[in-house]
């Protein structure tokens, strides 16, 4: 996948990320432009999360929407 690919694929599921993590701002948003780190960060800081608890929601989110970085 190219990072064209990837963008396109982060600009579709934002609005489920979004849904899941309500308190994520759209300025979140286009700081993590995709990069997985960055959302696990974002979470961990908005949602108040350790590391792993934030890992392991980003990791069913992503089985769920069958999403790839």
């Amino acid at each position: 996948m190219n990072k064209d690919q990837a963008s396109g694929n982060w600009k579709q599921f934002k609005g489920t990320v979004k849904e899941k993590w309500g308190k994520l701002t759209d300025d979140d948003l286009t700081v993590i432009e995709g990069k997985r780190d960055q959302l696990v960060g974002k979470i961990q800081e908005r949602y108040g999360y350790q590391k792993e608890a934030a890992e392991k929601e980003v990791k069913a989110w992503e089985d769920h929407n069958k999403y790839r970085w």
